[in-house]
């Protein structure tokens, strides 16, 4: 008997007896009325194997048939041996015509003892993470591309940031993707109106965080990557970075994008914007309105910000590392910047020095931490990382220009006529002992 026709036969007993009416058993087995008239009478005719269900022991009405089986098994075996259930349950459907589940497959594979193509993972245990006591405590940062304007203007990258503790939106900048300008510009509303927090959580984008598996000769000695460009500010600024493992971890701003995609959408659908310059300008008082609808109080009232420092704009920038040129320029792709003498007229020429070309299209040249020059940006500017950080260490000759499929492998010696030398030609005759005792090869 199953477990829930075990307790029938007891409450049965007590039904014949005049304990308990018919109603009061088809509460506690939660059977209706007319079905504990039945399974009453089972019992006063047959006992306890007349409580057992009618289907027990007979065959399924909607298996398949033996000739099917066997045809399946055989298949299975042979031809569809390799392949994972699915698969082969699409070849037997439309190669063999055998209307067949996956399930039964799965089913067939073992009776049959053959193992899995692919081992069945048991459900990763999870746990929900608490919010953020404080404010300033963790912000999650993300890009989300939708058409914001709707087919009136071109596709958009949204990037936010939103505080942990009490889900206000710290900040929002429209992009045309998701790149390091629309950070970098979400950064600095954040850090210039609120203040540095302790850490960002996000995913793990490459404009992030280093996900290459390219490891130069200095940071396999160091034993660390390089950090990307923004990588670099926030570990320079004290802000720690936590990449999350999979899109559920960073749920409270995917939910935000789904708020967004509703209620921003309409709201520059009903003001009629159709540039990302005018529905930049709408964010500010956006968010104004969105705030105080969606933000809760934290757990801990004494916010955790911290003062940005006063050089921001100068932290906040890619960095690259220059040699000077013989003329005392510094080159940084079509721009150029003039270096001044340094003390006693002393000349920078071929020595290293830091680059920094800052959001607002500023260059400044530092040399030990000293600025040397500064240049200002040239119009119509666009922040945008010119090579990674680890990129400006040498690579390998073998690594820097990589060879053709298509052009052929030089030869040593250098021959005419063929790639390689003939079969009588002396380069391949080997030194016999002979010749070794007529030449010796002196000392």
């Amino acid at each position: 008997m199953s477990r829930k026709e075990v307790p029938r036969a007891g409450l049965l007993k007590a039904l014949l007896a005049g304990k308990a009416t018919n109603a009061q058993g088809a509460v506690a087995l939660r059977l209706s009325i007319r079905q504990v008239q039945r399974l009453r009478v089972r019992f006063q005719a047959e006992g306890v194997q007349g409580l057992l269900h009618r289907s027990r022991g007979r065959p399924a009405p909607r298996r398949l048939a033996a000739p099917v089986i066997a045809q399946i098994d055989a298949l299975l075996q042979t031809r569809y041996k390799a392949f994972n259930d699915c698969h082969a349950t699409e070849k037997l459907r439309e190669v063999e015509g055998l209307r067949v589940s996956r399930e039964s497959v799965r089913q067939r594979r073992r009776a049959l003892g053959l193992p899995a193509k692919h081992r069945r993972r048991p459900p990763q245990h999870r746990h929900r993470r608490p919010p953020e006591a404080r404010m300033g405590q963790m912000v999650q940062v993300d890009g989300s591309p939708f058409a914001w304007l709707e087919g009136r203007g071109p596709e958009m990258t949204l990037h936010g940031a939103i505080d942990d503790a009490t889900s206000t939106v710290l900040a929002l900048h429209f992009r045309p993707a998701e790149d390091l300008h629309g950070y970098a510009v979400v950064f600095q509303q954040l850090f210039t109106q609120y203040g540095l927090p302790l850490a960002v959580y996000g995913d793990r984008i490459n404009i992030l965080v280093r996900n290459d598996a390219h490891w130069s000769l200095a940071e396999q000695l160091r034993g660390a990557q390089d950090p990307t460009h923004l990588g670099r500010v926030l570990a320079d600024l004290g802000v720690g970075y936590l990449a999350a493992g999979s899109p559920e971890a960073k749920g409270r701003i995917e939910r935000l994008w789904r708020t967004l995609q509703d209620r921003l959408t309409s709201e520059l659908r009903l003001r009629h914007l159709s540039t990302p310059e005018g529905a930049n300008a709408f964010l500010p008082e956006f968010l104004a309105d969105l705030n105080p609808r969606f933000t809760r109080d934290p757990a801990d009232a004494a916010p955790a910000w911290r003062p940005a420092p006063r050089d921001l704009p100068l932290v906040l920038s890619c960095r690259y590392t220059r040699q000077v040129a013989r003329d005392n320029t510094v080159r940084l792709g079509p721009r150029w910047i003039q270096l001044p003498p340094g003390p006693y007229h002393r000349s920078y020429a071929g020595g290293r020095v830091e680059l920094r070309e800052l959001l607002d299209g500023r260059l400044v040249v530092l040399h030990e931490g000293t600025v040397l020059a500064t240049q200002s940006a040239p119009p119509a500017f666009v922040l945008k990382p010119r090579s990674a950080p680890g990129a400006e260490i040498a690579a390998p000759h073998w690594a820097q220009e990589p060879r053709s499929p298509t052009k052929p492998r030089s030869t040593y010696p250098p021959t005419r006529g063929s790639a390689r030398p003939a079969a009588r030609h002396p380069w391949r005759r080997a030194i016999t002992r002979k010749a070794q005792t007529l030449y010796p090869v002196k000392g």
